[in-house]
């Protein structure tokens, strides 16, 4: 691994390398599980207090546990690093499937929302809690813990949005069709081009691949491979584009592949 672990530690990881049962697993999650406390207690601040902070620490665990079945310690990271990744990205997304926010708050951020809006744009500027609240009714308290409450909110949307238009921004984001929906020679020539992606990988640099791995098999985004990798998200971003450079034929083969399966 990254770093140099603790004999326990250590002992842990070859039981768990040596034989994945939940024995082995259940004592890896067990020493990592002050990562669940740490990112629930941090993410709990923003989240309104109708919310359980257990279902909050259900979804960190699934997130630990998805971290340890994809974590290859060979690979140039650090485990708790990636691991908190993986939690606070279980979080958010149970969060973001769970439609968290009640209606009688989810009617005050539309209130606020549109007050925002339309004094920004007689103002030309942002406007305060108390105007915002004059103008949709509230009182001013209701209007900031309205905003406190739903900010958990707008960084779910932030976050989703900022991969998905980076994803498009570069131009390689690409889909395979449902196998289901597949005839058997596109099938066969899917297969095919697949493997030949396999082989184009091989031929990019460690760096490279493991930036191509995190970015679309784990899903990470840029800055928190650069969490992982312990550099900028500059550089991170440099590293994936040279590679998708050198991939950028065999992924267009998959692209054309993906849109004449969808006609």
């Amino acid at each position: 691994m990254y770093h140099n672990p603790s004999s326990l530690e250590q002992d842990l990881w070859n039981n768990w390398i040596n034989d994945k049962n939940s024995k082995n697993a259940n004592e890896l999650i067990h020493h990592y599980e002050y990562l669940v406390h740490f990112h629930v207690e941090r993410m709990c601040i923003h989240l309104p207090k109708s919310i359980n902070k257990e279902d909050i620490k259900s979804l960190g665990f699934i997130g630990l546990y998805d971290a340890l079945k994809k974590f290859e310690p060979n690979r140039d990271l650090k485990f708790d690093t990636y691991a908190s990744i993986r939690i606070r990205g279980s979080i958010i997304d149970g969060l973001r499937k769970e439609d968290w926010l009640p209606r009688s708050l989810r009617d005050k951020v539309k209130k606020v929302d549109q007050a925002t809006q339309s004094l920004e744009q007689k103002y030309q500027r942002s406007p305060n809690p108390e105007e915002i609240a004059k103008y949709s009714g509230l009182t001013v308290e209701e209007v900031e813990n309205t905003i406190k409450d739903s900010l958990f909110s707008n960084i779910l949307s932030i976050e989703e949005k900022s991969k998905t238009d980076y994803v498009q921004e570069t131009g390689i984001g690409y889909s395979i069709a449902d196998d289901s929906s597949q005839s058997p020679e596109s099938k066969i020539l899917q297969k095919e081009l697949e493997k030949e992606l396999k082989e184009g990988i091989k031929e990019l640099n460690e760096k490279e691949q493991l930036v191509i791995s995190l970015f679309y098999f784990d899903e990470l985004s840029l800055t928190e491979i650069g969490q992982v990798l312990e550099l900028t998200t500059s550089r991170i971003s440099q590293i994936h584009k040279k590679a998708i450079v050198k991939l950028r034929k065999t992924l267009n083969k998959l692209k054309y592949l993906s849109h004449v399966n969808g006609q």
